[in-house]
């Protein structure tokens, strides 16, 4: 029996998911794209500058502080990657960042919980807001660009009620630092390069799963030698970042927490019933309904995962601040959205990638880190960011109408 397409078959990386067009089962060559070599050229370019102007950029102890923070812009942006997926928006998760930061912070300093039952809580009510949220937006037929602004400003006060406009420490004592470890604990060095080998087999694996899922329903092929120059290129990077890791301290725990989340994710997209389920949301709401889908329950699950990743994100970004203040997360939605853009997704919905988020979360993390080692005003900051977003829009703007012509 013939696959449903829009159901069964795994979408293209850069196409809706109800596009199904079966090639005789050969290996064909893929054309690389503009977006893939922009992406490379914009983050040498970045490297290249911000080496040039500030040498510490290219030392192993900014690299390493440069792997915290694309730790935790990436999370958030794997959240945000779900929600654009689907065809929505979320422009809370920044105020949500400080709001179950901050919560778990005044938690453990004020009322002496220990720091897993306080992140717990924290995780459990950033879940079921976010899930409500998502409730309200496809049930009641209500942007979600209003609702989530509604939760920007609702969470922002939230935020600064819970710590009293104050700044809540991490202090010293074993609760107060279990969270404070999430970005200062590092592996052991020699056995960054045993988790390093793991995740090289474990991409080998999943690389070769999928070109037999894409055999199965008869996709074209990648050819071997693009695939095998692909995964070699992988597992030099991942080496070579360990190694320049490792002349510092060692791999960072929130790194190995990106990697289980983006693993996560990308399962999530590529190998799971609700990931085609998502791309066919956003590629074609109407004809999603009329094949079955319940559209209610995925995007509502797609915002209940992003609570939980706004969640981990307040944890990380509270733990490298050292305390919670009324400024964590100011404007992290708004990176999150165009680390989300740069790397391919589309903000009508249906296309993006768990490998390009993550590429576009390191351009924009890398532009941050610069900034801040150049000493410049936070004025010049805001100018970046918003230039970069808009940069990104533009971009998305355009190579739809280049793929619509």
């Amino acid at each position: 029996m013939t696959p449903t397409p829009l159901i069964n078959a795994a979408p293209a990386e850069n196409a809706g998911a109800g596009e199904y067009s079966p090639a005789p089962l050969a290996e064909t060559t893929r054309g690389i794209g503009l977006r893939d070599f922009s992406m490379l050229i914009a983050l040498l370019l970045i490297w290249g500058f911000f080496g040039t102007v500030a040498p510490t950029f290219l030392s192993a102890r900014n690299l390493s502080n440069l792997a915290v923070e694309l730790s935790i812009t990436a999370v958030l942006s794997l959240g945000m990657l779900l929600i654009i997926v689907c065809g929505q928006i979320d422009l809370s998760i920044g105020s949500g960042v400080g709001l179950f930061g901050g919560l778990t912070a005044v938690l453990m300093f004020r009322h002496d919980w220990p720091a897993p039952a306080a992140m717990a809580v924290s995780l459990v009510a950033a879940v079921l807001v976010w899930a409500a949220m998502g409730a309200l937006i496809i049930r009641q037929r209500i942007p979600s660009f209003i609702v989530t602004l509604a939760g920007l400003l609702v969470f922002k006060g939230l935020h600064w009620k819970v710590i009293s406009n104050a700044t809540i420490p991490l202090t010293v004592g074993s609760a107060q630092n279990a969270m404070s470890r999430l970005t200062t604990w590092f592996l052991p060095k020699p056995l960054a390069f045993v988790l390093a080998g793991l995740v090289i087999v474990g991409l080998t694996l999943a690389a070769l799963a999928g070109r037999r899922q894409r055999k199965a329903f008869q996709f074209p092929l990648e050819p071997r030698e693009i695939l095998f120059s692909r995964l070699f290129v992988t597992a030099q990077l991942l080496l070579l970042f360990v190694l320049v890791c490792n002349q510092y301290r060692g791999v960072p725990l929130s790194v190995m927490l990106l990697g289980a989340t983006a693993l996560i994710i990308g399962v999530l997209l590529k190998h799971t019933r609700f990931g085609r389920y998502l791309y066919a949301v956003g590629g074609n709401r109407e004809a999603a309904l009329i094949s079955g889908i319940d559209v209610s329950r995925v995007v509502i699950g797609a915002f209940a995962i992003m609570g939980a990743l706004v969640a981990v994100g307040g944890f990380l970004q509270t733990a490298y601040a050292g305390a919670s203040t009324t400024t964590i997360g100011q404007l992290m939605e708004l990176d999150a959205i165009a680390a989300c853009v740069i790397g391919g997704a589309s903000l009508s919905g249906g296309r993006g990638t768990v490998t390009g988020v993550l590429f576009g979360s390191l351009i924009m993390a890398s532009l941050l880190n610069g900034l801040t080692l150049m000493a410049v005003s936070p004025e010049v900051k805001f100018i970046a960011r918003g230039v970069v977003l808009a940069l990104a829009v533009w971009m998305d703007v355009r190579l739809n109408k280049r793929a619509a012509d």
